[in-house]
């Protein structure tokens, strides 16, 4: 399928490790220039070359700290200088802990909440003006399945991923009339480093092995497996392209067939 994309431009959050990576990877395959952003300056750089190689996009590392509104600005700034404008945002920077409420303190409530959701609120807030002037746009939201499915367990990250399902559906009704398109990406357990920390936090709150929890996590899935950072770019990728110019305000699952809700 020919994704009509080449030449686009995109700044993608968290874009060092992980599905952020994965989906960089993605785009400059495809021909799209990309500015990686993430807070480790050495590894976003090494990120970026390795991104680079054998690739038609080219991909330019920008250090930052999307909890800080000052620097959100800044590096949609030079972005931008980098880029020349900004055709397709994904926002993939943040997590927050497993724990239930009486376990998280509320230092760990607010850096998750200024990390995820004010960093996706920010950087859409920050770039969908020029956009909606060029009637072309795409902001995809890498959430997660855990807005839909509230769990004690995972109550912070639940909460703020509702949060932002409920926001994206509501900036796609406000740019959907200027061809700006916007999409949540909920993937389930993938294999990041991300998912061997929660693995971790996930054996001391079940008393399991590690064997037990990642054994556990993949017989969950009818596929029998764990996502990879590719099922989800795959997806992200397809979103931002011209092929899914009728697809806006869309929260798709990508988990292999375990959420099931009509």
């Amino acid at each position: 399928m020919e994704l009509r994309i080449g030449g686009r431009n995109a700044l993608i959050t968290g874009g060092s490790q992980g599905i952020g990576r994965a989906c960089a990877e993605a785009l400059a395959d495809e021909g799209v220039n990309i500015v990686i952003v993430a807070r480790d300056a050495e590894r976003l750089a090494t990120a970026a070359t390795e991104i680079a190689s054998n690739r038609t996009g080219r991909v330019t590392p920008i250090a930052g700290d999307l909890t800080i509104a000052d620097d959100v600005e800044r590096v949609v700034a030079e972005a931008v200088e980098a880029l020349g404008q900004i055709d397709i945002l994904v926002n993939n920077a943040g997590s927050a802990p497993l724990g239930r409420i009486g376990d998280l303190s509320d230092d760990v409530w607010q850096s998750s909440f200024d990390l995820k959701l004010m960093g996706y609120v920010r950087c859409s807030r920050a770039v969908m003006g020029a956009m909606r002037e060029r009637k072309w746009g795409r902001i995809v939201n890498v959430i997660g399945r855990g807005g839909h499915f509230p769990t004690a367990k995972y109550i912070a990250g639940g909460a703020i991923n509702a949060a932002i399902l409920n926001i994206t559906q509501a900036l796609a009704e406000e740019c959907g009339p200027d061809n700006v398109l916007v999409n949540g990406v909920n993937p389930a357990a993938t294999a990041t480093e991300r998912w061997d920390t929660l693995v971790q936090q996930r054996m001391k709150i079940n008393g399991q092995t590690e064997e037990q929890v990642r054994a556990a996590s993949a017989s969950n899935v009818p596929l029998g497996r764990i996502g990879s950072p590719q099922d989800i770019a795959n997806m992200v990728t397809y979103l931002c392209s011209e092929q899914a110019s009728f697809v806006n305000g869309s929260l798709i699952d990508v988990d292999g067939g375990v959420s099931r809700a009509l």
